[in-house]
């Protein structure tokens, strides 16, 4: 995975074969960040990043002078791997090893941006209980948004709070948010 813009720019960065990921595409992380880009200053803002996995989409917010990154994930390796590179590019990363639902049913962090990336194979209940339980326990700021990461086979469209898609080949980000 490379990052894409900002202060580590085409850095490419190498994560372990045995961790259980699925990264973002180049192609759908720099559409992501363009939309995000027309909407939020990146050092102005607060995310968390739920299945975080490799830490992807946190460096890439990171590169781009977000300064407050929460990264939630239930794999020790994952976290690990995050933690690691996050020192390592002395990007101001947290992590929180956590099963993410779990974690969204105590939460009390509140961020502007709220990105998920589950497994694809989830079940429509499963991606439905992350945007219930954000909007459940007021966790995006004011003008925060919601981006879940599913596959074209997945349609969110019909939950509560759902704003719009973009579709980027098999990858779909659903976009939530209190209007």
């Amino acid at each position: 995975m490379r990052i894409i813009s900002g202060l580590y720019k085409s850095r490419k960065i190498v994560a372990p074969k045995n961790l259980p990921v699925r990264p973002t595409t180049d192609m759908a992380k720099e559409s992501l960040f363009n939309i995000i880009n027309n909407n939020y200053y990146f050092d102005d803002i607060a995310v968390l990043d739920l299945f975080a996995g490799t830490g992807n989409i946190s460096y890439e917010f990171a590169s781009r002078g977000t300064e407050n990154i929460t990264c939630v994930d239930q794999d020790f390796g994952c976290i690990k791997f995050i933690n690691q590179t996050a020192e390592a590019f002395k990007m101001p990363i947290q992590t929180i090893k956590s099963d993410v639902f779990k974690f969204l049913e105590k939460a009390t962090l509140q961020a502007n941006i709220i990105f998920a990336d589950p497994p694809y194979s989830f079940e429509d209940a499963q991606f439905a209980k992350i945007p219930e339980l954000i909007f459940q326990n007021n966790l995006l700021l004011e003008n925060g948004m919601l981006i879940v990461e599913h596959s074209k086979h997945t349609n969110l469209s019909e939950l509560e709070y759902y704003s719009y898609s973009k579709s980027y080949g098999g990858n779909v980000f659903s976009f939530f948010e209190k209007l």
